[in-house]
């Protein structure tokens, strides 16, 4: 519904703010400022985000018109049950890894570039920001090419470390130009069936067409597979390893807490809002190619994890993986399902972020990020070696944690429903977890630290505010899976609402 006064204006300024700071960033000539602008204006976003969020808990549906022209004719933003945890969600972790970047960045980046990093990051957010709070299913596109173009720029500038960010970066940009290209001729075609661009009316002429033509089928085929490129869903997520492993570590840890969150976001809206999951070629797409392929990804992600001999390579395949979760909940398509898989969506972005964070300081103090080079890192990084500890155990899905939450959640969801093999699957999949996280703790935990110059490595911990953020997520993780405070409560409650938005009036 329309809301008059100070709330129908905010959702714009969620956007406009980054947009208009990353330009003024980009020539900004101290380095410091650059990285102070970007952080605040990331903290405002965030609290403009809960703001926004508590706004659609007392009255329900925002949706704001750019410019005063009424959708559908103009551009709307809207902000609803699905929509607002995933706005707190990028903003959040935004300012978290933020605070990681300050010393990060010193390391990896070279002086001269630091503001126009900082500028791409902010354009980056933006862009994500923009893809979820959109009513407009063109504004999508053009926010997802903001987010996509400013984060090749971003993944190359890791060449300062390492040379291969620049293939890593070639390579995303070829694959995620063609997941656009195909998302934008669905695009097309939708509009071409109903003559519209708002994805509200876009559900409604559908709706009465009896889920349109063929043309309403081919524009559902090439939006699965250009969103399906954009979250890496298997098998198209060969740009995802290299891109995550030759990155900035911010930008890494970054990118896999949001990135393909956003992505998987957008295939909920456009597959239960804008389509119906009771249109036969929504459902059997979502059978056949969702469920079939998230499972699939499930399982040879995590055999190729195991066999991964960089830790950012390992943790980046466990990423794909971890998409296969999602995809199985979004595929049953039940209101506990959906849930679930929205909950694991955002349970795992706090989980892969601490994961990353903790990885990215150890190259910080040892320059390592083989996992054969892990040996003794619990008595030269305790405490960032804890930080991992805490955030695997909750990647497996051991109680007390978030993972183990939202595999809880989707498992009951999937027998639910009958389908008790997915039961299986989730459980085969947290085995080879354990494998591949279990190895490196054994070395970390159980092996003398290396020799150097004759004597063991001394210990040297990660600063202050790398070792911050990566324990708030740590401590996020154990407070969501022990229901501290009634954080996990809250967590399963928001993706509950959150799924029943999206299929109103279904049963579990």
């Amino acid at each position: 519904m329309f809301l008059n006064g100070f709330w129908f204006t905010v959702p714009a300024f969620l956007i406009v703010l980054p947009l208009l700071m990353a330009a003024i960033t980009a020539i900004l000539p101290k380095r410091q400022l650059a990285w102070s602008v970007a952080f605040f204006v990331s903290v405002i976003c965030t609290v403009t985000a809960l703001a926004l969020a508590l706004n659609n808990l007392q009255n329900g549906v925002t949706v704001y018109p750019m410019g005063g022209w009424a959708p559908p004719h103009g551009i709307s933003l809207v902000i609803d049950a699905l929509s607002a945890p995933v706005l707190i969600l990028i903003a959040f972790m935004a300012v978290v890894s933020l605070v990681y970047a300050l010393p990060a960045t010193m390391a990896e980046i070279e002086p001269k570039k630091r503001a126009a990093y900082y500028a791409a990051f902010l354009l980056c957010m933006a862009g994500l920001l923009g893809m979820v709070v959109t009513g407009d299913a063109f504004n999508v596109f053009v926010f997802l090419e903001v987010s996509s173009i400013s984060t090749y720029v971003l993944v190359a500038m890791g060449a300062a470390r390492d040379r291969r960010a620049l293939s890593a970066a070639y390579n995303y940009l070829i694959l995620g130009s063609i997941g656009a290209t195909f998302f934008v001729i669905g695009i097309g075609f939708l509009y071409m069936e109903t003559g519209t661009l708002n994805m509200a009316d876009m559900a409604r002429i559908l709706a009465d067409l009896d889920g349109g033509s063929r043309v309403a089928k081919v524009a559902f085929g090439f939006i699965i597979v250009g969103l399906g490129l954009k979250l890496a869903m298997f098998p198209l997520h060969t740009w995802l390893p290299g891109a995550y492993a030759y990155s900035p570590t911010h930008v890494t840890t970054f990118l896999a807490s949001t990135a393909t969150k956003a992505a998987l976001y957008l295939l909920v809206r456009f597959v239960f809002t804008v389509f119906n999951p009771e249109y036969d070629y929504v459902e059997t797409i979502l059978t056949f190619v969702l469920v079939g392929l998230g499972v699939f990804g499930m399982i040879f992600a995590s055999l190729q994890a195991i066999f991964q001999t960089d830790a950012r390579r390992m943790l980046a395949f466990s990423s794909v993986a971890q998409v296969g979760y999602m995809l199985l909940g979004i595929g049953i398509a039940t209101v506990a399902s959906v849930g679930a898989g929205y909950l694991h969506l955002l349970n795992h972005a706090i989980i892969k972020g601490g994961l990353f964070l903790a990885v990215g300081a150890m190259w910080y103090r040892f320059g390592i990020t083989r996992t054969v080079n892990f040996k003794g890192l619990s008595k030269t990084m305790p405490w960032t070696m804890g930080a991992f500890l805490v955030s695997g155990l909750s990647l497996i899905g051991v109680p007390f944690t978030a993972g183990f939450v939202s595999k809880v959640q989707l498992a009951q969801a999937a027998a639910a429903s009958g389908a008790w093999w997915a039961v299986g699957v989730i459980v085969l999949s947290s085995i080879l977890a354990l494998v591949y996280i279990g190895r490196i703790l054994l070395d970390a935990y159980f092996q003398d630290p290396p020799i150097v110059n004759g004597a063991p490595a001394v210990r040297n911990e990660a600063p202050l505010l790398m070792l911050a953020p990566m324990w708030l997520l740590a401590i996020l993780s154990i407070a969501i899976g022990s229901n501290i405070l009634g954080l996990g409560d809250l967590l399963v409650e928001t993706s509950e609402r959150a799924a029943s938005f999206v299929l109103p009036g279904m049963g579990d």
